[in-house]
Formats: C-alpha cells, structure tokens, sequence
C-alpha cells in the first residue's frame, strides 16, 4: 500500500487527489497541508483520513486548527518547518505538491532530498528551479511525475518510447473564456468574466492564468525541464474543445497524442500508480458525436502571457522567477479588483525591465527576487 502527503490538501488539485484515494481506498493519507485560507475544509479532511501530521503555513490558522483537532491524534505544525517536516515524514513515498505558488519550493526539494517520489502540480517549482530540481532529481533517484494534465499527457505518450527521438512537443491550450476577443475588448472584462473557464474547474490563480494564457507559458517552461527537451522544439497549439491534451510528435513524423474528457483526476491517479493504469469512473469519450477537433494557432499578439513566458525562459537565469512572481502579485492584485485585466501583462513587462537576470540563481537567490519583484509591484500598484 503507498503511503503519501499532499501539500495543498485544500486546493482544486488536493481536494481532487483526495478524491482519488476515497474512491480506490488503498492508498494511505499520512499528511496533508494548506496555506490556511481553508481551515474548515481541512478539518473534514483530517476527521476523515486521520493523517499523522498536518501543516499550515498561516500560524493563527494552525493554532485554530489545533484547538479544533484537539480531540485526535492528528499533530498540527505551523510555518514553513511545518511544511518541510509534512516533506521529510519518513512513512511516505510519494509527495504531493498541489499547492499553488512559490511556497511550494522548499517543501518540494526537503521531499526529494528525503527520497520521496513527487507528484508534481505545482509548476512554480520548476518554472523558477528547475535548474536546481531536476539535478537534485537524479542525485536522490527520485521520479518526477506530472500531474497537469498537458504533461500527463506527453508521459503518457513518451511511455515505451525512446526519447532522443522526440521532434516536437505540442503542448495544447483551450484558449481560455476570452478566446477571439481583442486588446480594445479585453480592456472591459472582469474577474467575474475571467474565472469563467470554458471546459476545466480549477482554482482561481490558474483559472486567471488560463485566460491570459500565462499558464501555456509556465507549462512551456515546464516541459523544457520534464523531458529535457530545447525551447525551439515545444510548441502551444490551441484545441478549444480541451480533448486532445497534449502531443508528441517522434522523428520518423509519428505523432502520439492523448485524448480525454476534461478530468484531472485521470492525470492526479496516473502519477499516484504509476506504472500501474487503474480503472477510473467518469465520462468517456463519444466519437460519433465529434463532428470535429478544432486546432488553431494562438494569439500571441492580443494574449501577451504565452510569448512573454517564453522570452523569460530564454533570457534564462532568474528572469522566470521575476515573470512568474510578477504574475502571481499581478493576478492577487486582478482578483482584488485593483486592476484591469490588461494590466497583469503591464505588469509583467515592467517587472521584467526592470529587474535583470541573475545567472544560475541558487534558491536564496531565487526567493530574493520574488520578494523584491513583489514588493516592487505594490509601491506602485
């Protein structure tokens, strides 16, 4: 029986991994943690599973959680030393990591250097370290698997296949709620109009991602470090329906893809049994009711997030830390209504003007910058 933690238990993609473990019962819940903004939530999770440990990051929200759990035997650790300890627990294989943002860093590589396999759904972790993840990856003989859907899909294709003959990879994007509009109309949506995802329910970060196609951007970076693949040979197509997630394209010009209803569940259970494909309630797939599979190019001129992304992956250096910390305070700052949505692109150039690339950050380097990028953006926002 595996044995796991979840760091972000409360999230789109935690509570979807616990999802997952309620319904095939054979996998053991021995962590779970949260930044804190879901105490209630996490409370269920723990009278459910009765995990040995649970992390908050926030310190009032533990010390809540703590009077609340008073009653069982689940320990409640604070901060970032609790969230490391959820890494390093040493009855786990395989680690979690649902949570959204740069805080999921640290947890992640304490978790590889204690041995543990990573789920991994936190793109932060590679689009700002990758340089540092992967090595550490090899060194500790840890398996990264992917839990987002797009390089789920690129596994699961590149399964049993030699991977120096990979030509391409295609990673595929719905477009988003805005797809189709201009600069001129993007200027008049609205949060409420951004979190309208057309086929996926996720969180709110990503959903804001997804519409400015930043997300496509840090999935770019992403699949450079996953499959070790150049930046000139990935390439984002738009497939509005969101059946084909993602393809690969081999040297002799096969192409494998993968196709599906939009579900994560089916990428979250992937990486927790692997090499093992369970069986998986949910919709299927209805050929003879496609009349067609739409793919398009993306509009890179009018949603500025993909080829900003991509500029930041080729300067290299730390220059994706400053475009994914601008980013995230520039969404917090969309979601609070202090911005038009425009203005996270805005953001995002000026933030990469003005702070040049460090080479080679190593991760205090790395946790610099996002600070400073912040605190930038909020003296003049």
């Amino acid at each position: 029986m595996k044995t796991i933690a979840i760091l972000g238990s409360t999230g789109s993609i935690g509570r979807q991994t616990i999802d997952v473990i309620r319904k095939n019962g054979d996998i053991t819940l021995a962590g779970i943690s949260a930044a804190g903004h879901h105490i209630d939530e996490m409370e269920r999770q723990a009278r459910e599973f009765r995990p040995r440990l649970a992390a908050v990051y926030d310190e009032k929200a533990a010390a809540d959680l703590k009077i609340r759990l008073a009653d069982t035997d689940v320990k409640v650790v604070p901060g970032m030393d609790g969230m490391i300890e959820l890494a390093e627990m040493p009855e786990t294989d395989c680690f979690v990591t649902a949570i959204v943002g740069m805080i999921g860093i640290r947890p992640t590589m304490a978790a590889i250097r204690a041995g543990k396999d990573i789920a991994l759904a936190n793109k932060e972790t590679l689009v700002t370290a990758g340089h540092l993840i992967m090595p550490l990856a090899v060194e500790n003989g840890v398996r990264i698997l992917p839990v987002d859907s797009e390089h789920s899909a690129i596994f699961q294709c590149l399964r049993g296949n030699d991977r120096s003959r990979i030509s391409r990879l295609l990673i595929t994007a719905s477009g988003g709620p805005f797809r189709g509009m201009s600069r001129e109309q993007l200027a008049d949506v609205t949060k409420k109009d951004a979190l309208k995802h057309p086929n996926w329910n996720m969180g709110a970060k990503i959903t804001i991602d997804s519409a400015t196609l930043v997300n496509k951007g840090l999935e770019v970076m992403e699949a450079r470090w996953l499959f070790n693949v150049p930046l000139d040979r990935i390439e984002v197509l738009v497939q509005p329906q969101s059946i084909i997630h993602s393809m690969v394209e081999f040297s002799d010009g096969a192409v494998m893809a993968q196709l599906g209803t939009p579900d994560m569940r089916l990428p979250i259970q992937y990486a927790l049994y692997y090499p093992e494909r369970r069986g998986l309630m949910g919709e299927r797939m209805d050929f003879r009711k496609i009349s067609s599979i739409e793919l398009e190019e993306p509009d890179t001129e009018t949603f500025e997030g993909l080829p900003l992304a991509v500029r930041a992956a080729r300067i290299g250096g730390s220059m994706p830390t400053v475009l994914n910390a601008a980013n995230e305070q520039a969404v917090s700052l969309f979601l609070a209504d202090r911005i038009r949505f425009p203005d996270i692109y805005r953001i995002i150039r000026e933030s990469m003007e003005r702070f040049p690339a460090v080479p080679d950050p190593d991760l205090e380097t790395i946790l610099s910058v996002e600070s400073d990028v912040r605190k930038s953006i909020l003296e003049r926002w």
